[in-house]
């Protein structure tokens, strides 16, 4: 993996960032912990995570994947210094946990803080916009707490370009800590929601963009062609209902090209194209196995040429 600058931060990251969500429920700590020392080892040093990951699995109440994350860093002597941490605020833990209040974040942050087992959180991200909190209060409380040496930068998460642009010049206007970063849901099928509007304006204020589903759940990998594979996963019902159209066999279609071109499989010719994307940093991806693990890696490494990159584009068109 190559380790580039993040937009006008001073930080330093892989481009292939691992995604924490199954940290603590589809990888147990012993798995997560060897993905995590194979991730390092593999010249990946970007690692994100939110409070709220996974409250969604039975008996769990968020926190779980930080938790695991903290008990590795623990574990490791040394390697706090070595991996750029990642997380997010504002997603509902309970109804008097959430949103990006300055009372939430406050509370938010030192839980965040005592599972991660560090002092300073690299990259702290608004998970989702917050339409009830003035923009200056969510931004102020941030300040406070960059100051108090416990942030280094922020992030929006989900926004839309209007509510980005207008964080950014609240930003300006009061003399608060900028986002630096947008995640953004943006694969080879979901194009549109990123290339409207957002991309131009993240290049023109040169933010880091760290999008997330870069496989479509898994619809990208190819394992999912027909309403009969929608048995093989958990979600299978919901990637058949929402990727298999013609679009979507066509954008298959092109993959197994390209992938039959350069010998990589198919979700390792989704990332590349991801990493070809004007704008795009570091893409967000997520593994249970070394086998998966290596196969993302592998990604990263992956160029496509410009002739397999207009083949994706064509296959994969919106309408504006």
């Amino acid at each position: 993996m190559n380790i580039i600058p993040f937009g006008k931060t001073s930080l330093q990251v892989s481009n292939l960032c691992f995604g924490g969500n199954v940290f603590g429920w589809t990888a147990d700590s012993a798995t997560s912990f060897q993905l995590l020392d194979a991730f390092v080892a593999a010249g990946g040093n970007f690692i994100d995570t939110a409070d709220v990951y996974s409250r969604w699995a039975p008996g769990h109440t968020g926190g779980e994947s930080e938790t695991v994350i903290g008990q590795w860093l623990a574990a490791r002597p040394g390697m706090r210094q070595k991996v750029i941490i990642a997380t997010k605020v504002g997603m509902e833990l309970a109804p008097d946990r959430k949103g990006l209040s300055a009372a939430w974040i406050s509370r938010a942050v030192e839980d965040s803080l005592r599972r991660l087992n560090t002092d300073v959180i690299d990259l702290y991200q608004s998970h989702t916009d917050d339409a009830t909190v003035p923009l200056e209060e969510t931004l102020g409380a941030y300040d406070r707490l960059i100051r108090a040496g416990k942030l280094r930068y922020i992030g929006a998460s989900n926004y839309s370009a209007a509510r980005l642009a207008e964080a950014l010049a609240v930003s300006r206007r009061e003399g608060l800590p900028e986002y630096a970063s947008l995640q953004p849901l943006y694969n080879l099928y979901e194009r549109e929601p990123f290339e409207k509007d957002l991309q131009a304006l993240c290049q023109k204020e040169h933010l880091a963009v760290i999008n997330f589903y870069a496989l479509a759940s898994g619809f990208l990998t190819g394992k999912y062609r027909s309403v009969d594979d929608s048995g093989k996963s958990p979600r299978g019902q919901g990637i058949a209902k929402k990727y298999l159209n013609d679009r979507g066999m066509k954008i298959l279609a092109a993959l197994d090209e390209v992938a039959a071109q350069t010998g990589a499989r198919q979700g390792q010719v989704a990332i590349a194209w991801l990493l070809r994307q004007p704008g795009v940093t570091s893409p967000i991806a997520s593994a249970t196995s070394l086998t998966q693990l290596d196969e993302l890696v592998a990604s990263a490494r992956l160029v496509l040429s410009d002739a397999q990159v207009q083949r994706l584009n064509v296959a994969s068109a919106w309408q504006a």
